[in-house]
Parts: C-alpha cells; structure tokens; sequence
C-alpha cells in the first residue's frame, strides 16, 4: 500500500519583483538574469511569513481534496526557512488549520517535497495514516545576499501542498545525499554564546555555480532514468515532468540527455516564480493540474536537487478527476 494524490495547492506572495527592479539594486540587467537563470520576475514576501503561506496552501489542497483538518493523520513540513526553529512551520501550520494530528519538519533543501513524499510513503505502508499533508513554505528572500547578482536574481517566495489518501499511486523513488557544504551552504546565526571562538560566514546562500550546475543536471538525469526504470514504465508514456525550478539551463541540458521523452513534456513556471526551493515542485504541480492537464492514469515524474547535496526523484500515477 502507498498512496495516492487527492489534492493540491500553493500561494505566491502578492509583490513582484522584475529582473529590471533588481537591476536598479545591483549591477545586472534583465538579459543577463533571463540568458544565464530563466527568470523574468519573482514573488518576495512583505507581509507574508512562511507559517502564513503554508496555511494558505494546505487550506487550498484541502478544499481541493475534499477533506477536513480534523481527518488529517500527519502533517510534514519539508522547509529551510520556517519562521522559528521551534515550533516547527509543522506544528503552525496544524494550529492554523484546526487539526490534531502529530507533524514534523525536514530540512533537505531543494529536494524536501520530494522526499516528504516519500516518508509518507512509509506511514502509508505501515498502515497508521489514512490522511497525510505534505506542505511546504519557502521565504527565501530572508536568506540572501542582496548585493550578490549571483544568487538574488534566482529565488523567490512561494508554498505547494499535496493532500495525501491511501491508494497505490506512488510508483518508484529515487534518494541520494552527498554530505557536504563546499558546494552550497546557508550558515546559521545562532551566535548568542560568548564561548564560541569559530568565526562563520554571512548568514545568506553561498552557491558554487558550475559545482552546482553539473551536479544538478546529472542527478537529474540519472534520477529519472533510475524512477522510470524502477517503475517499469516507458518514456514515452510520462505525461510530465515536474523538475526543480532552480535554472532554465540545468533542465534544458537535462531534457537533451533525456530524448526519450518529448522536451515539452518538461514543465517550467521559472520565468515568473523563480527557485523557490522545496516548494518548487509542488507550487508547479499544482500549477497544472488546476490547469487540467492530468487525467486519471497520467504517469508523472517529480526530479529535485540542491544543498546537502541531495537529489530525489519520484513517479506517480495521477488519479485525481480534473
């Protein structure tokens, strides 16, 4: 027994921020940030808080699923940027909501939808959740550097969730985790003891960005050959895949090395959303099935990467009624 989807949702902060306002902050232009990121514009909160916009979005794949608060068995909140270490965005987005049920927080970057999928796949297996939200919440624009053109022009705010049901949707699954933080790093602030001698970077991204390109489009390329294979489906029957939104680049190049499947069935909303970490995946899976592009049936292929470095990959079986 695994699961199945019911429902979806996402929320996007309401102000944009344009390549050309960010021009007027730092040296770069709306051609070099299109040409090199693929991003056009990007939501950055103001107002918002993490906890806010993944309430928004559970709410909305609630409605979307059909079901109540009250029926949810877990809550987990895969996020970097939960508005306190504790609680957890978990914990506050259950209170939001009216539910009772246990939840918990993972911290996997990029990948953490992903892989919470996946964990919940496990409660699912053992047969002690019949209900489960997979919610998460990014606010980015909290953990960059400003006057870095490098990494400022490529984020952006945002929430997915997935309502989770018992069904036998969840195919195949990939996880990999290479330790370490040369590549891409976000230091914490915890400087509060007079004890502590180490020095410590900015609190803000660091990113390597050709370590970080060619370990992105080979996880993603491998990834999805291991999934597909492991779910015994052929190429040609993948309906979509959801990649990562971190460059338009890493996907062209990983969508070249992946003939088999049509290069227009690889989704992007990069242009106007931006990375925005582990709610990537779910903010554009929602994205297209309110559009009503999947129908009972449709085989669809997740692919995330970034910090730790992890990558993850997942296939599913759409059996939502559009």
């Amino acid at each position: 027994m695994s699961f199945q989807i019911l429902g979806t949702g996402s929320f996007l902060p309401e102000k944009v921020v344009t390549n050309d306002d960010l021009s007027h902050m730092v040296e770069t232009s709306d051609e070099w940030i299109t040409r090199r990121v693929g991003v056009r514009e990007r939501r950055v909160c103001t107002t918002e808080s993490v906890t806010d916009m993944g309430i928004e979005a559970a709410r909305r794949a609630l409605e979307n699923a059909g079901v109540r608060p009250e029926e949810l068995d877990l809550i987990i909140a895969p996020t970097i940027s939960a508005d306190t270490i504790s609680p957890g965005l978990g914990g506050m987005v259950q209170q939001g909501l009216g539910a009772h049920c246990p939840c918990f927080d993972m911290n996997v970057a990029c990948p953490g939808f992903v892989f919470g999928l996946d964990v919940a796949a496990g409660f699912f297996a053992r047969g002690t959740v019949r209900k489960v939200l997979v919610v998460s919440a990014e606010r980015i624009s909290g953990l960059l550097d400003w006057t870095d053109r490098s990494t400022c022009c490529i984020f952006g705010d945002g929430a997915g969730a997935a309502v989770l049901g018992v069904g036998d949707a969840y195919l195949a699954s990939e996880l990999h985790t290479k330790g370490g933080d040369d590549i891409i790093s976000i230091p914490t602030a915890w400087d509060n003891s007079p004890f502590y001698q180490r020095t410590r970077e900015k609190n803000a991204v660091h990113m390597q960005g050709q370590e970080t390109y060619k370990f992105a489009v080979t996880s993603m390329v491998n990834d999805i050959r291991s999934v597909v294979a492991k779910a015994g489906i052929a190429y040609e029957d993948v309906k979509a895949v959801i990649p990562h939104q971190a460059n338009y680049r890493i996907i062209n190049e990983a969508r070249r090395r992946i003939p088999e499947i049509p290069p227009e069935r690889f989704y992007m909303n990069i242009e106007r959303v931006g990375n925005t970490s582990a709610a990537s995946e779910p903010i554009l899976l929602d994205e297209l099935a309110r559009q009503g592009l999947f129908a009972p049936g449709d085989l669809i292929v997740l692919s995330a990467f970034g910090g730790g470095l992890s990558s993850a990959a997942c296939v599913l079986r759409w059996t939502k009624e559009a």
